[in-house]
């Protein structure tokens, strides 16, 4: 890993307008990430890891919108930029891969012919032995047999259709790749075989990635460093061995807790549900369900603490030399 800063997200905020009032889908969320890192975004589903991803993109679309912070990348203002000069961004410097891949690819165009679109749409002209070659190229990387190139996305399997988006994705070879939950509808032999492939191309190319997702197992594997998110906030984020060692936020407590374990006869689930992000609870957004809650925990927000340099945290119990328990 490189240790230039590739990424800074500061104070970015992107809430929903909604004719019921205002969902702060992403509240506030700082972080940093390297080049050549793999960072992972963790949380239950509406926490706001893919709204971080489609606001990394610039593609949140009406009734949302980026209210707040900045989002630089390579030294790039991602916010201050026209939309042309974001379209030019998007696949040559960062590159996403969607949780739906048949709703990434056009379904009536072949395979090769969405590669190509990709490429001209950024200026780069080929001759046809030039982009036969290229796409070939790109599909064997990716695990693909070359007769892919011709054919439609229905005639692929669901693992088959990831890694052709995987391709896709490298294919002007980015600094940051976006991976949105991109092997949740996929059964756990495929899900290993697209994690080691966006493994092995993420170190050819030397780019970072940011790994969404709901699974933690998935997380240890891959990920060097973990960012929880519960209710639009960030709220612990560390290295993986860290988070998973000595996890400080009791949300990020309960989601290693909930992991199946061989030495448990049951699975201890996560209580009660998450917030209505219309009408979040005062103080901790977590303390309605906190195993640990206190009583300021219920109207005053927490603070971050640095629990360790590298290791940092939203709670009071972070504050509290012999907390009082409710």
């Amino acid at each position: 890993m490189n240790d230039s800063v590739l990424l800074k997200i500061n104070h970015l905020k992107t809430h929903y307008h909604t004719p019921d009032g205002i969902v702060k889908a992403v509240d506030d969320v700082s972080f940093r990430l390297h080049s050549g890192q793999r960072l992972g975004l963790i949380g239950e589903s509406g926490s706001g890891k893919s709204t971080i991803a489609y606001s990394l993109m610039r593609l949140i679309r009406s009734p949302g919108r980026i209210e707040a912070g900045e989002i630089v990348l390579d030294g790039i203002d991602l916010l201050g930029v026209s939309d042309e000069e974001m379209r030019q961004v998007r696949l040559a410097d960062i590159a996403l891969v969607s949780q739906g891949a048949m709703n990434s690819l056009n379904p009536v165009v072949r395979i090769k012919r969405q590669f190509i679109d990709g490429l001209e749409n950024h200026g780069v002209r080929l001759t046809r032995r030039e982009a036969h070659t290229r796409i070939i190229d790109l599909l064997v990387r990716v695990g693909l047999k070359p007769e892919v190139a011709d054919m439609f996305p229905h005639e692929l399997s669901g693992g088959m259709k990831q890694r052709v988006c995987i391709a896709i994705a490298i294919s002007m070879e980015p600094k940051l790749i976006i991976a949105d939950e991109p092997t949740s509808a996929l059964d756990v032999v495929v899900q290993r075989r697209v994690m080691q492939t966006l493994l092995r191309v993420q170190a050819e190319i030397g780019a970072a990635v940011i790994l969404i997702g709901h699974d933690m197992g998935l997380m240890a594997q891959f990920a060097e460093r973990v960012g929880v998110m519960y209710a639009g906030k960030l709220v612990e984020e560390g290295p993986i061995h860290q988070i998973f060692r000595q996890p400080q936020h009791p949300y990020t407590q309960t989601l290693i807790n909930s992991l199946p374990n061989l030495e448990r006869k049951e699975m201890i689930p996560i209580a009660g549900r998450p917030p209505n992000l219309l009408h979040p609870p005062p103080g901790c957004v977590f303390h309605p369900r906190c195993p640990q809650v206190m009583e300021r925990c219920k109207h005053e927000i927490p603070a971050v603490y640095h629990p360790s340099p590298d290791h940092r945290a939203a709670c009071h119990l972070l504050d509290e030399p012999e907390p009082t328990r409710l």
